[in-house]
């Protein structure tokens, strides 16, 4: 019981302090979301040049989500027309390149795994964009489009698939700082916590168990912790075989990650697992209800190897630069409450979070909870953005009488 009690702890106070910078980092995506259309991502991803693969990783990096919604929404681009590596870009920026991300990284870990983060994320892409250009034939791409069109459910089909964006023109400060788009921003908000929360939660709780029951020796032994050479070497390879059999993805892998760090894998091992979030197991199955078993093969294939080269890449550059953390400072949150700035923080934020769950509540956000899981064909438009104001006048939440949608 006591041991048990030790990993409910260490998960607690992981939890305790990255809730702040989650509240955060969702709450900024939420503005960006709240007033660019699905329309508007699909049109700038038609081809696979480097302009537009950039286009895509910025796209994919403000509109931040779980990884089973990612997966969803880059199915939609393509299904709509989307370029299918410009899709697979924006899927790895959406759960890689984001700013809750960073900003767990740097509280846990270190401002360096930030960096880290957002170099080896574009590095990943352009890995992954000549691999593709390399490898990926064109019957294997009908094919894949074939399989897409059916439409075949995986998960968070009704989240991937609503546009909860503002429909009304006009200025972008205009529409975000309109009563309307104060109501996108709450949906949105809220809608990425109800999707990141499962793994979240898993995350903390196998991050505790192995913090408190998995000896250090053991990590120290299996990363060849004490031989610089083949640690360097051998992390890149055998993080995303982790991150695959862990079943945890998106943000809910880091406090595994700072585990990881502090058991002694390498600076790019811990890299290439927190990219590898796009392999695990049931997403790979997902991929192949998509795209069919040759194509989440061929995905498994590339998106290994592009995490495996990132990691290496970003392990001898930040090596060279000297900008290799030392893993005797790396530390397992276990203080639990106290107060510091951690608990102010968490303090400003449940506040704000507690202001867009009562806009969110009221309206009519819980009618979209229940259509998460969804169809990939139903949902797209959720009603309700473009008359804020005629609810607050009283209309219900579901009357969607004089709306302007695309």
């Amino acid at each position: 019981m006591h041991a048990v009690l030790h990993a409910l702890s260490i998960a607690g106070s992981m939890t305790w302090e990255i809730t702040w910078a989650l509240i955060l980092g969702f709450a900024l995506s939420a503005l960006v979301q709240g007033v660019v259309r699905k329309s508007t991502v699909v049109s700038l991803l038609g081809d696979d040049r480097p302009r537009t693969l950039a286009v895509a990783a910025g796209l994919g990096a403000a509109s931040s989500s779980c990884s089973y919604a990612a997966v969803a929404l880059a199915r939609s681009l393509f299904r709509k027309g989307a370029n299918f590596t410009a899709a697979m870009s924006f899927e790895i920026a959406s759960t890689n390149l984001v700013v809750e991300l960073g900003v767990i990284l740097a509280l846990l870990m270190g401002w360096q795994f930030t960096a880290a983060e957002f170099v080896g994320g574009p590095i990943m892409i352009i890995l992954l964009s000549v691999l593709f250009r390399v490898f990926l034939r064109d019957k294997l791409l009908r094919a894949a489009r074939e399989q897409a069109e059916r439409g075949l459910a995986g998960s968070m089909e009704g989240h991937a698939s609503m546009d909860m964006s503002v429909h009304r023109e006009g200025p972008f400060a205009r529409r975000l700082f309109s009563p309307d788009g104060f109501t996108a921003t709450s949906h949105v908000f809220v809608m990425e916590w109800a999707a990141i929360l499962r793994d979240l939660v898993v995350g903390l709780l196998i991050a505790g168990a192995i913090a408190a029951w998995v000896p250090d020796s053991f990590w120290r032994a299996f990363f060849f912790d004490g031989h610089p050479l083949a640690a360097k070497l051998w992390g890149p390879v055998v993080g995303p075989l982790v991150a695959i059999a862990s079943f945890v993805c998106s943000i809910g892998n880091v406090p595994l990650a700072v585990v990881l760090w502090k058991g002694g894998i390498s600076f790019g091992g811990v890299v290439a697992f927190i990219f590898a979030d796009l392999l695990i197991l049931p997403i790979l199955n997902i991929y192949r209800k998509y795209y069919g078993v040759r194509t989440a093969a061929f995905l498994l294939g590339t998106f290994y190897v592009a995490t495996v080269l990132a990691g290496y890449i970003v392990e001898f550059a930040f090596g060279g630069l000297g900008l290799i953390p030392d893993q005797a400072d790396a530390r397992v949150p276990m203080e639990g409450l106290s107060w510091n700035y951690t608990t102010w923080l968490n303090i400003a934020f449940l506040l704000l979070a507690a202001v867009l769950l009562v806009r969110f509540i009221r309206t009519g956000g819980l009618s979209m909870l229940r259509m998460m899981g969804g169809s990939p064909d139903t949902g797209h438009d959720h009603p309700g953005h473009d008359h804020a104001g005629h609810q607050q006048r009283g209309q219900q939440p579901g009357d969607t009488h004089g709306g302007h949608h695309n």
